[in-house]
């Protein structure tokens, strides 16, 4: 980026405190950071990590459709496919899930790296939940790699998404597994994880208490009492100590994370674009 940046001149300087100000206010003040983006892009226009950095700024400020189109600017000019999980993003909050696929169908075979990958993968499992297919978001999760056997960056977030999904289908033991396991790796709060297998537990507690006699359930959509073990124990005491299955609703509200709120799918490398430091820096990172 500094070379780019060099180019400008005078220009330079100022440009480069921007991205810096935009990088740094990212989690904090998505708004004021697009500002200050916006501003670097004002005079640095042709610079493509300049419109990458007021992209992922726009699409940390919930604009959509200004960092659809300067993502998609930044990769024309870059040839760059590492931003196309946030431009796949942007389609779902935009309402065009049918695009967002089309635009995950045609960076196959792209070269991204694996964490990049990982969060096509997430994204596109979120773009066919919005479409109902609940069976075909699992099998995007599925061919991402699900090792609970080696804990990687970006595993938690992985299970945590399929995690989601599999509640949302209804099998809610094998989505309390899988919550339990990206807790476990979740040390950086990435997930609300542990707060999901609360409000399971609470549940659980709930339909015990409404149900005093029934007795386990050994398969789904019931939640087994092997599970119920090892959920967190709740205001009511432990989860462990319900003996009957929790049915779920499948017609009932949706669960506390909704995907439908856009969230950033992944906060560490959107940061990068706006480091003003040495072109190695970033391959040792």
């Amino acid at each position: 980026m500094r070379a780019e940046l060099r180019s400008l001149g005078r220009a330079a300087e100022q440009v480069a405190g921007h991205l810096v100000a935009a990088g740094q206010l990212l989690d904090t003040d998505p708004e004021l950071a697009l500002q200050h983006a916006r501003v670097a892009r004002d005079r640095a226009a042709r610079i493509g990590v300049v419109r990458e950095a007021v992209g992922i700024a726009a699409y940390h400020a919930a604009e959509w459709a200004e960092a659809l189109a300067e993502l998609r600017t930044a990769r024309r000019m870059t040839g760059d496919s590492r931003h196309v999980p946030l431009m796949v993003d942007c389609e779902r909050a935009l309402g065009r899930p049918e695009r967002a696929l089309r635009l995950v169908e045609s960076t196959r075979g792209s070269d991204l790296q694996p964490a990049e990958r990982i969060e096509l993968c997430i994204v596109e499992a979120g773009t066919r939940r919005d479409l109902g297919e609940l069976d075909a978001a699992l099998l995007a999760l599925q061919n991402a790699g699900l090792d609970r056997s080696r804990d990687r960056p970006w595993s938690a977030r992985l299970w945590y998404a399929y995690a989601d999904v599999l509640l949302a289908a209804g099998r809610m033991a094998e989505a309390v597994e899988w919550f339990l396991a990206a807790a476990g790796v979740d040390e950086d709060g990435q997930t609300d994880a542990e707060e999901r297998l609360a409000d399971i537990a609470e549940l659980a507690m709930t339909h015990h208490h409404d149900n005093p006699t029934a007795g386990p359930g050994p398969t789904d959509p019931m939640l087994s009492a092997p599970v119920l073990s090892a959920l967190p124990p709740t205001d009511a005491g432990p989860a462990g100590a319900v003996a009957g299955p929790v049915a779920v609703d499948a017609t009932g509200p949706e669960p506390p994370h909704q995907e439908a709120q856009f969230q950033p799918p992944f906060q560490e490398p959107v940061i990068e674009p706006f480091r003003v430091a040495d072109d190695t820096d970033k391959n040792g990172a």
